[in-house]
């Protein structure tokens, strides 16, 4: 209890994250490390009113960040319905929009055509839109995305499929990390042979985590939030052991256990993805990057609006603190984009609507955030006062300093000599002196 205690009271301080097993910052590639950015899903900047995807546009292009598409489905058609017949209209569109924005592009390689897994060429079903590829499809698919590669020479950095989906094997209740590795190796060498300077990494397993207490499935990556699932911590090893190849790790979680618990609440129960980030690193050597990240549980709609946007964007931005804790250079938010005006944690307001397309305040962290903690960081430790540091996380560098309120009441502190007021789940940048 005591080690947890001074853990987080080191996170409130800005203190550098930790780095490699020994003390010493592990091994990373400049090329991988891409910085915070957003993935488009099924609504984004490059569809609906004119004038509303022009603003949206400029919104994007005033910040530029990483921004990631799946080649299959989240705004993307079936990229291949039949064997050699292609069809990249909507993924060109996307590209298009990550390459005026001048974000970096990134592709999720999932998910799989029909016919390369059980259905008929020509024909897409959406409902089996989360279906791996079988075996014998394997090939194929690499070849797809070796297709897909040379299309777009441009994009350098390449995702591996999507949260292990379609690779569960029901019938010994844990994943098949064989046959995703089997597949992971063979696109990983396709798009070696495409461009060597390609930069491709996996497994983006879901790291799930059961509460303190469950030991059902627990495993020895722990922390006061509970532990991660027995079977994710095995597939990742085992990806990491028999894997081709990697440029970078990547995986997503939650800040909440599998049965929806904040523990024990829901800003401390961030720390998770330090102490995760922390295991991943030692365990790979590899930089480390968040392809989703959720810090509210979800309702029967897979919707999160049950806090108001002050809370959602403060838990949010100690997510954040807690990821470069755990030495996470790259991140993608999931941006939630819908058609009509209310959107709890979305990026921009919904360009199907007039007006549409300007900031919301989850765009005002992450922008923010990208620009003053890119990879490449050196993260310095800065002082917040006793009567704030209860409730204050900070995160530095010799330029800037985030300064975030957990309580739902107004502190006022001093943080690196500054006096500040912060409000209720308040956020304020601070300029070092």
């Amino acid at each position: 209890m005591g080690v947890a205690v001074l853990a987080m009271a080191l996170a409130m301080c800005g203190f550098p994250p930790e780095s490699g097993s020994n003390g010493g910052p592990a091994a990373t590639s400049p090329a991988a490390q891409v910085g915070w950015g957003f993935t488009h899903t099924e609504y984004s900047a490059d569809r609906g009113n004119k004038a509303a995807t022009r603003s949206a546009g400029r919104l994007l292009s005033a910040d530029p960040m990483p921004q990631n598409q799946h080649i299959m489905g989240w705004g993307a058609q079936n990229p291949e319905p039949s064997p050699g017949t292609y069809d990249f209209k909507e993924l060109d569109s996307r590209v298009d929009l990550m390459r005026r924005t001048g974000g970096t592009p990134v592709l999720t390689l999932c998910c799989a055509p029909d016919w390369m897994k059980g259905g008929k060429a020509g024909e897409t079903d959406w409902s089996a839109l989360e279906k791996a590829p079988s075996p014998e499809h394997y090939a194929d698919f690499a070849a797809l995305v070796g297709t897909i590669a040379r299309r777009y020479p441009d994009i350098r950095h390449f995702i591996v499929w999507n949260e292990f989906k379609g690779f569960f094997d029901e019938s010994r209740n844990r994943w098949d990390q064989e046959g995703y590795t089997r597949l992971y190796n063979m696109v990983y060498r396709e798009l070696k042979k495409a461009d060597k300077d390609n930069q491709v990494g996996g497994p983006y397993a879901v790291m799930d985590s059961h509460p303190p207490g469950d030991d059902t499935y627990a495993s020895d990556v722990k922390g006061p939030w509970g532990s991660l699932d027995q079977r994710t911590v095995d597939a990742v090893e085992y990806w990491n052991a028999h894997k081709a190849g990697a440029d970078f790790v990547v995986v997503d979680g939650s800040s909440y256990t599998k049965d929806d618990r904040y523990v024990p609440d829901a800003f401390a129960a961030t720390r998770k993805f330090a102490d995760t980030g922390r295991w991943l690193r030692e365990t790979t050597g590899l930089p480390l990057w968040w392809a989703e990240w959720y810090v509210e549980v979800a309702d029967a709609n897979d919707d999160r609006s049950g806090w108001s946007e002050a809370r959602r964007t403060a838990v949010q931005a100690s997510a954040l603190i807690s990821m470069t804790e755990g030495g996470a250079t790259s991140g993608f938010y999931w941006n939630p984009e819908k058609e009509s005006g209310d959107c709890p944690g979305c990026l921009w307001r919904s360009t199907d609507l007039r007006g549409g397309g300007g900031r919301l305040p989850m765009m005002d962290l992450l922008s923010r955030f990208s620009r003053a903690f890119p990879p490449g960081t050196s993260y310095e430790r800065v002082d917040v006062a006793a009567d704030g540091r209860a409730d204050v996380r900070v995160l530095a560098d010799g330029e800037d300093i985030l300064a975030v309120n957990t309580s739902g009441r107004p502190v006022r502190t001093t943080v690196d000599g500054q006096r500040v007021t912060l409000d209720a789940y308040g956020i304020q940048w601070l300029k070092r002196s």
